[in-house]
């Protein structure tokens, strides 16, 4: 079946420690093939240094297709609390429209779900928060769509509070699966643990479908630099993991969302 739409979903750029090859050879499959929509999933940067902005910045400008960006926990100011705590996202000028941004195509629609914080109760303020106001933004948005419209949401963190070695990790994720389950939407599209992994996660109101992309940087976890291609055709959702070894989507699909996007990996404010 030919696809309606076609994405890209790519993920943890980190410029700083980005993977120059692989952002090439993702930036020369996007021109060559003109996705309807790249999406974004957060971590554009390594430190949310300003030159780390400048370059992700430059680069996502230059694609040449429409665009929309989730914040990552290492895209929060790293080094200047003040920064940090009185305005975030002014690193982001350059690409401000495309933050967040709420995509709409015939019958379907892209609407992002903010997971990150400026701080937690919690130490280190890696994991995700999905708090309540940003939840009721986002469902707020997904209720205003004309009926039958298909959603895809886009966040940073996947929403389960729990990895499956009992780890911490998305706070009120449970809420929010549970709340778009409801309302029938067909994936949560995320980041953060530079690993793929299409699942079904069961809520109190239905079953969820979560994609996760891997990263484009150096910091490899369990699989090479890689992004997906997803297709949507009528009610299906397609997801092509694309990766620089050109190992076949299942090899390196993980099973589970993992804890974290490092094994052992402590951070302070990242």
């Amino acid at each position: 079946m030919t696809p309606d739409l076609t994405f890209f979903h790519i993920s943890d750029l980190h410029f700083g420690r980005e993977d120059r090859g692989a952002l090439q050879w993702v930036r020369d499959a996007i021109a060559l093939e003109k996705p309807d929509a790249v999406l974004i999933t957060g971590d554009l940067t390594m430190r949310a240094r300003t030159s780390e902005f400048d370059a992700a910045c430059a680069w996502i400008s230059d694609l040449g297709v429409p665009v929309t960006v989730e914040v990552g926990n290492h895209d929060l100011p790293y080094f200047n609390l003040w920064e940090r705590f009185t305005d975030p996202y002014r690193r982001y000028h350059a690409i401000e429209r495309l933050i967040e941004r709420e995509l709409g195509f015939p019958g379907f629609a892209v609407v992002p779900l903010r997971t990150t914080t400026r701080a937690q109760w919690r130490w280190p303020w890696v994991d995700g928060w999905v708090r309540e106001p940003a939840l009721a933004q986002t469902l707020a948005a997904i209720d205003a769509l004309p009926a039958e419209t298909r959603v895809l949401v886009t966040a940073h963190h996947p929403l389960p509070e729990r990895s499956p070695e009992g780890k911490h990790l998305t706070i009120g994720g449970t809420r929010a699966m549970a709340e778009l389950a409801r309302r029938g939407v067909a994936a949560v599209l995320t980041g953060h643990v530079h690993d793929p992994f299409d699942l079904v996660q069961e809520t109190a109101q239905g079953h969820l479908r979560m994609i996760g992309a891997g990263t484009l940087s150096t910091r490899l976890r369990s699989t090479p630099p890689s992004y997906n291609r997803i297709e949507l055709a009528g009610s299906d959702v397609r997801v092509a993991v694309r990766n620089r070894e050109h190992l076949a989507t299942p090899q390196v699909q993980v099973g589970e969302v993992p804890s974290g996007p490092l094994p052992g990996e402590t951070a302070a404010i990242a």
